[in-house]
């Protein structure tokens, strides 16, 4: 068996104050060939995330955090698995598994609370930065996740608020048939689970808020509107795409959430999972936050090319993750069915094993 290396609680409450990252946009694709994409972005303005990437191999034993330490709920890999983590290896954040099951979190800031922390249910216990490794490594359907998780207790590692509520996020949750639910925990632990009816997913405030609000955009559509003439005044276009004037463009949650809803229903069906995994990275393109929008002006800007640290895009129907970072726009490609997720070792490696210092050259 595989043991996974513990770590010192302080680092891990300094981890739970900044995991999970405070402005994330995610979407799913369909391919007409039947491939299913679900794809993310990470952002967080306030430094490095000291991302990695993390291959989590079958038969590995793991026990979760608690507020007193590593000594929380056990188990063992059933699944093989990769993703990315945030902060610290054991807060993976976004993956996909062997079988087509994919997980993220998405900060989830002034709605998510969580059971505070009680000692009687160590053993049941999994930190929420954590449930993304555990949801991947132990199922294989979002019915099975749904399922193994009412036998747990999600508690929080970190200190509660001013009102004694653990913030947390909410978590997306898709596999191999295509279908996507929200988990989302408020009031201090009542949990809710939504159908992802919309296929697209950002941050606070909850879910059926975001379902209400697009209500508020019923008049946009794809295409440009056509030339027409008030009294003797002609009137045209100036350019495409006027059909969606008014949709909002701003960083807030609400406007990324709508922008992105948008984007994804007026994308072509794309062909096959090529297609679909480059029209994904294309789509999310438009939610890269530029680093110092997030800073009022004579704010110091942390010494980063981008609030969006990565994206990454997961195949369930061929279980791959793709990746590309702030420093290096290159897509990189994790194929699970080339991995013997028996035989492979718990791998914690750099998102970009060779720092891009400069661009490639052409030269004629």
């Amino acid at each position: 068996m595989k043991k996974l290396v513990s770590l010192t609680l302080a680092a891990l409450l300094v981890a739970a104050v900044s995991t999970p990252a405070n402005a994330c946009t995610g979407i799913a694709i369909d391919a007409a060939d039947g491939t299913k994409i679900l794809a993310r972005t990470i952002e967080w303005k306030g430094g490095n995330l000291n991302s990695k990437l993390i291959i989590m191999p079958r038969g590995m034993e793991n026990t979760a955090l608690t507020p007193e330490g590593q000594n929380g709920h056990k188990w063992v890999n059933k699944y093989g698995a990769v993703g990315a983590s945030t902060v610290e290896p054991v807060f993976v954040t976004e993956g996909v598994n062997e079988k087509g099951l994919n997980a993220g979190i998405f900060y989830f800031a002034g709605v998510g609370s969580l059971t505070p922390y009680e000692k009687k249910y160590r053993k049941q216990s999994v930190s929420d930065g954590e449930l993304v490794r555990y949801i991947l490594t132990n199922f294989a359907t979002v019915d099975e996740t749904l399922k193994g998780l009412k036998k747990i207790a999600i508690i929080p590692i970190g200190k509660p608020d001013k009102d004694g509520h653990y913030a947390t996020g909410h978590w997306r949750i898709s596999d191999a048939t295509g279908r996507s639910v929200v988990l989302e925990i408020t009031d201090k632990g009542e949990r809710h689970v939504y159908e992802n009816n919309l296929r697209v997913f950002t941050n606070s405030p909850s879910f059926p808020w975001h379902q209400a609000n697009l209500n508020n955009y019923i008049h946009l559509s794809g295409g440009e509107t056509p030339a027409k003439t008030m009294g003797e005044v002609n009137l045209a276009s100036y350019g495409g795409g006027t059909n969606l004037t008014g949709l909002p463009g701003d960083l807030t949650p609400p406007s990324r959430l709508v922008r992105a809803f948008f984007y994804a229903q007026t994308a072509p069906v794309p062909a096959d999972k090529y297609a679909a995994v480059t029209q994904a990275f294309h789509i999310l393109n438009n939610f890269d936050l530029p680093i110092g929008a997030e800073y009022a002006p004579g704010e110091k800007i942390p010494d980063m090319p981008s609030a969006t640290q990565w994206t990454a895009v997961s195949d369930v129907t061929h279980p791959t993750f793709y990746y590309r970072t702030m420093y290096n726009s290159a897509i990189r490609k994790i194929d699970l069915t080339q991995i013997d997720f028996d035989t492979v070792p718990y791998t914690v490696a750099e998102m970009d094993p060779v720092k891009q210092e400069k661009f490639y050259e052409l030269h004629f």
